[in-house]
């Protein structure tokens, strides 16, 4: 089966700063895929890259079409998403305008509105109200579903637990893993092993840019060294 999304010797940079050091990577369709690494490791940077939000030199196929080069606006039109650590919500507009934003216009419905709000319930009870105002539990449930709006085949989301209490965190969790089993594949970020590897089938472990290991989770604690290197604080 050919991937949904496949990177191949991926390059990128800030302004003279050179980050990305030939990336090769592949996700499937429906697959969560965990990018692991240190702060500083290129993950943040590789995602962006992705969404041509950096300078990038290799090779970004999705869905057997090359899109490096490609307008951000575009990208996002072809079907990836992105949920940025900021999160990025209008901070002015209310959490329905903010939802309404995110919904692709003349397109059939495959994410709705009352699908974000079943499976974010606090969102329901706070559609009128200023999305500045809103806690960042909540401001990241807005940016998770106004991504999902725009029915995505591939969402990109960049530690979308950090800073949360562990209930939230747990219903995020389960929101990624339900976007999954409805067909979209997940490129994650994630600071929580616990998480990232209970929901992944596969991950990739980042250091300076590089990918240093991939593997499923079942195989990382076979890889003692590794952890040591790339991921101990």
């Amino acid at each position: 089966m050919k991937p949904l999304l496949e990177l191949r010797d991926l390059h990128a940079w800030y302004d003279k700063s050179h980050v990305l050091h030939g990336i090769d990577l592949q996700i499937g369709e429906g697959e969560i895929v965990s990018l692991l690494g240190r702060n500083g490791a290129g993950r943040s940077t590789l995602v962006k890259a992705i969404m041509g939000l950096v300078t990038s030199r290799g090779s970004i196929h999705f869905r057997q079409q090359a899109i490096a080069g490609w307008q951000t606006s575009r990208i996002a039109r072809a079907g990836i998403g992105y949920v940025a650590e900021s999160r990025d919500v209008f901070p002015t507009l209310t959490v329905a305008q903010n939802l309404l934003l995110g919904e692709r216009a003349g397109e059939k419905p495959g994410w709705t509105r009352d699908d974000m709000l079943r499976l974010f319930p606090q969102l329901a009870a706070r559609l009128e109200v200023p999305a500045g105002v809103l806690s960042g539990g909540e401001q990241q449930m807005l940016a998770l579903a106004r991504a999902m709006l725009g029915n995505p085949s591939l969402l990109l989301v960049d530690e979308p637990t950090e800073g949360l209490a562990p209930q939230l965190v747990a219903l995020i969790a389960d929101f990624l893993k339900e976007v999954a089993d409805r067909g979209t594949a997940v490129l994650l970020i994630e600071q929580k092993l616990s998480i990232a590897l209970s929901i992944s089938e596969r991950f990739y472990l980042m250091g300076l840019g590089r990918i240093v290991h991939q593997g499923t989770p079942q195989t990382l604690h076979m890889h003692d060294d590794l952890c040591r290197e790339w991921l101990a604080v």
